[in-house]
Formats: structure tokens, C-alpha cells, sequence
């Protein structure tokens, strides 16, 4: 029977100790490494998303054509073409109209 104090005992704990200790300061070293890499990039790409984008006077044009395009689609798709069901197209489209503009004004 070894006792507690075996000198074999005692390095190796002193060994796993060592590579624990090494282990943190690659690991520490790694992520300061990415920090300094990468920050930049982050800072740029943080800058990009939050700088004002469209306003809402393009957002009115984007919307209109794409309220347009959808609803002529959807008149299409619909069977009676665009004139027999006009009287649900044109509140309808408003209603995209609306909802286009203000989350494309939104979003973006």
C-alpha cells in the first residue's frame, strides 16, 4: 500500500495541476487573441446594423410596388380577374400598402 504522501502521487497531482495551469492560458490566451482579432469586425458590423436606413418616403415607394404586385397576384389566383373582385382589391390594397411601409420602414 502506497501511503498519502507518495512522491508518485504528489506529481502527479503536481502534472495535472501543470496542465490545468497551461490548459487556462491557452484558453485565456485564445479568446484575448479572438477579442483583439475579431472586435473590430464586430464594432463595424454593430455600426451597420444601427445606422438609420430607409426613411419612410422610400418605404412608401417600395411598398406601393409591392403592395401592387401582390394584390394583382392575388386577383389573378383568384378566378374572376381582376374586375370581378375590384371592390376587395382596393381596400385590400391599402391595407398592404399600409403594412409594407411601415415594416419596411421599420426593418430596414
Amino acid at each position: 500500500m502506497t501511503s498519502a504522501g507518495d512522491p508518485s502521487d504528489r506529481r502527479r497531482a503536481l502534472i495535472l495541476l501543470a496542465v490545468i495551469v497551461v490548459g487556462i492560458v491557452v484558453v485565456a490566451g485564445l479568446f484575448v487573441s479572438l477579442v483583439v482579432l475579431e472586435l473590430p469586425k464586430m464594432v463595424s458590423f454593430v455600426d451597420e446594423v444601427f445606422t438609420p436606413g430607409l426613411g419612410l418616403r422610400s418605404a412608401a415607394i417600395i411598398a406601393a410596388i409591392v403592395s401592387f404586385l401582390v394584390l394583382i397576384a392575388f386577383a389573378l389566383a383568384s378566378g374572376d380577374g381582376i374586375i370581378g373582385e375590384i371592390a376587395f382589391v382596393i381596400p385590400g390594397f391599402f391595407v398592404f400598402f399600409l403594412f409594407f411601409w411601415i415594416m419596411t420602414a421599420w426593418v430596414f
